[in-house]
């Protein structure tokens, strides 16, 4: 992981995919936002909004995350999605909307290292589509959750490893090690 060319994604960490399945999280995901700050390193966040006669009301009857405040970041994480770099707006799976793409690539941000709910969908497709487009996708597997199941995160994990390597799913502690690895490196001149 290059933690200098790093972005930490937050992924929809809204009020309406926070539920008995993915609560857990919250605290890792504030944890892991709250050293990556400390550390100066960027943060990005995604909020998902669902729409009328969107896909997933056509296809699933999925008529969730419209308004606030399920569309809301939850209070855990409001400041420091008001304090990051950008805070993305979709209406897809995808980090990578046209507006994201572009911040990304002027950023020079080369490793993308994604948190967040929910890791089967909009965590698994972004870090694909990270990769399809040539940069380093990173899952903070601990830092993740399924609001449908802890058996559905597994599932999540277990096909991102069949499509961004295995050596790319990593722990909220190897990414604090990181970090570290990077805060004590030489300063070049």
């Amino acid at each position: 992981m290059d933690i200098g060319s790093a972005v930490l994604v937050v992924i929809d960490m809204q009020n309406g995919f926070v539920n008995r399945h993915s609560r857990h999280v919250v605290p890792a995901v504030a944890d892991l936002v709250a050293q990556w700050s400390a550390a100066g390193r960027p943060l990005v966040f995604t909020r998902y909004f669902n729409y009328p006669n969107s896909p997933y009301e056509r296809f699933f009857q999925w008529h969730r995350l419209q308004e606030p405040p399920e569309t809301d970041l939850v209070p855990e994480l409001a400041e420091a999605a008001a304090e990051s770099h950008a805070v993305v707006d979709k209406t897809g799976y995808t980090l990578l909307t046209p507006d994201a793409a572009e911040l990304i690539r002027q950023a020079g941000w080369t490793d993308l290292v994604f948190c967040g709910i929910a890791t089967e969908s909009c965590v698994l497709k972004s870090a694909a589509d990270a990769f399809e487009h040539g940069y380093a996708p990173w899952i903070v597997t601990d830092a993740c959750a399924s609001d449908a199941g802890p058996d559905v995160h597994d599932a999540g994990l277990l096909v991102a490893r069949r499509l961004i390597g295995n050596r790319q799913l990593v722990t909220s502690e190897y990414v604090m090690g990181q970090l570290t690895a990077h805060a004590g490196a030489p300063m070049l001149e």
